[in-house]
């Protein structure tokens, strides 16, 4: 292999990593909801805020990172940002109050901004958009345990050591993750790369991204799309501690079905875009999330429940990789911008969710909230995969590329 290769393939890994951190501190907040709202002595709505804060703040955040990784550097970026990490999840941990809580979510949401979107736009740099819905499909694999991760140990440690053990856990492993980056960035020099955004500032790189319609028509669906999954996805483990009488801990570790849901499909994709293409791909994605939300609220045992998560987890990202990888082309010369851009609407997105589906969680349960889950992603789905045949009927998919 080429040492080229191999410093891609590492570097793949790593990435992979520092995904696993990311995106496991990016749901640890799941399962400890129902023990943070009796430790504060507030709502359940009140206390899925520490969800909404965190990601609020990664939206806004990708922005200024997009910007800055085209500009000096995304190996750099993402350093700096593990090593933050660390720092918050110390604070979190010594959180005396829920608002000091929510706010520690919040400066947490900013600092794990700056991994998982630069990473999409590094492969988007060093990888041939061939090959990319692969090598995108293997970098997620990282991000998908960490999300099994993050769900299963918050319920874990709220059933045993308690909820701030959790984010102890999480400061050493940003601290390692940080570590190996840093130790990748002086050994590689396809790890530092080459800024490619020159002299172009955040404002106009989101202008140039903004003025593309096909990017912004990727904007709209991944706003959506994390809107109504991640807005019924943060109430699962509620759900089913309530519906199941199940623990936390078996809660969390039931939902962290969704993650291994991702890992089916980083497993099969190959073989899916062979035969369903990405058209296909996405709209049998997003039927499978529809069929998941009916398959949930009708389980009668928490046994079939788990069934349900797993499909949606592999819908969910038939639908996403394939939003992804159409995004990292959205705007090849600020590739970074474009990616920001990209995860913020998907954050916006999971932020409004969150926040409607506590208020509707709250008064009327859970049942109006998965059934309109249910009716809405399968839509969603569907409406992406015309857009893309459309698109390549008029063959601007392949000039882009």
């Amino acid at each position: 292999m080429p040492p080229s290769d191999r410093q891609r393939n590492r570097a793949i890994l790593l990435l992979a990593a520092a995904g696993f951190g990311s995106a496991a501190s990016m749901r640890v907040c799941d399962p400890l909801v129902p023990q943070l709202a009796e430790t504060f002595d507030v709502s359940t709505g009140h206390a899925a805020q520490t969800i909404t804060a965190f990601a609020l703040a990664y939206g806004l955040l990708q922005l200024v990172y997009g910007a800055l990784g085209d500009r000096y550097g995304k190996f750099i970026l993402m350093i700096i940002a593990a090593f933050l990490c660390a720092v918050v999840s110390i604070g979190s941990a010594l959180a005396p109050s829920m608002s000091w809580l929510v706010a520690l979510r919040a400066i947490a949401g900013a600092t794990a901004a700056g991994i998982i979107p630069l990473s999409m736009a590094w492969l988007g740099d060093a990888v041939p958009y061939e090959e990319r819905q692969t090598a995108l499909a293997r970098m997620l694999s990282g991000t998908v345990l960490g999300l099994m991760a993050g769900q299963a140990l918050g319920g874990i440690f709220a059933d045993t050591l308690g909820w701030r053990w959790v984010f102890v856990l999480l400061a050493g492993l940003f601290l390692a993750i940080g570590c190996g980056l840093l130790s990748e960035l002086r050994r590689s020099s396809l790890a530092r790369g080459n800024p490619v955004a020159g002299k172009r500032n955040m404002l106009a790189g989101i202008g140039l991204v903004l003025s593309i319609p096909w990017a912004r028509t990727i904007l709209l669906i991944v706003f959506l799309e994390g809107m109504m999954v991640f807005g019924a996805l943060a109430f699962f483990p509620t759900y089913l501690h309530h519906r199941h009488d199940l623990p936390l801990s078996s809660a969390g570790a039931l939902v962290a079905l969704f993650g291994a849901g991702g890992l089916l499909y980083a497993v099969a994709v190959t073989r899916m875009l062979a035969s369903l293409r990405e058209q296909g791909i996405a709209l049998a994605g997003g039927i499978a999330l529809g069929a998941s939300m009916v398959w949930l609220l009708v389980s009668p045992s928490w046994a079939l429940a788990g069934g349900a998560i797993l499909l949606a987890g592999l819908g969910f990202y038939m639908l996403h990789n394939t939003l992804q990888t159409n995004a990292t082309q959205m705007a090849p010369e600020a590739r970074g911008v474009a990616l920001a851009v990209f995860a913020s609407a998907l954050f916006f997105g999971q932020s409004a969710g969150i926040g409607a589906a506590g208020l509707l969680f709250d008064h009327a349960g859970p049942a109006p909230l998965f059934a309109l889950a249910a009716m809405t992603l399968p839509v969603i789905g569907y409406g992406f995969s015309r857009a893309l045949i459309n698109r390549n009927a008029r063959g601007a998919a392949g000039a882009d590329r």
